[in-house]
Formats: C-alpha cells, structure tokens, sequence
C-alpha cells in the first residue's frame, strides 16, 4: 500500500516537520504485529525513514 500526502508547508518547515511525523505515526505502528516502512520525502528531497519487521509469530500447537 502506497499513501501519499500533499502538504502545503514551506521545504524548510517540511524539514523541521516531518520527523516528528515519522516518530509519531511509527509509535503508533510499531505496535501493531505488522512488518512495515515509512517514508516522508520532503519537497526539499530530504528523505525520513522507518522499517519495522513482523515479530515472528507462534504456533500454539508447537507449545502444546
């Protein structure tokens, strides 16, 4: 899946903005049991990055 935002900020405040956004949204992802990344390039080409890799999950039956 692939979103995309458009904003209307200057590059400078993209800059200064968007790796509160990529600490804010990744927070919240991270606990999910998803493997993901998120990017934000800025109108400036400064590029923000987060991955977060799937914890490996358990079978029950192997526990049993």
């Amino acid at each position: 899946m692939e979103i995309r935002f458009i904003s209307s900020l200057t590059a400078e405040d993209e800059e200064l903005f968007a790796p509160a956004v990529l600490k804010a949204v990744s927070a919240f992802l991270d606990q999910l049991p998803i493997a993901y990344t998120l990017r934000i390039e800025t109108s400036g080409a400064q590029v923000f990055q987060h991955t977060h890799v799937a914890p490996d999950t358990v079978d029950i039956a192997e526990i049993a």
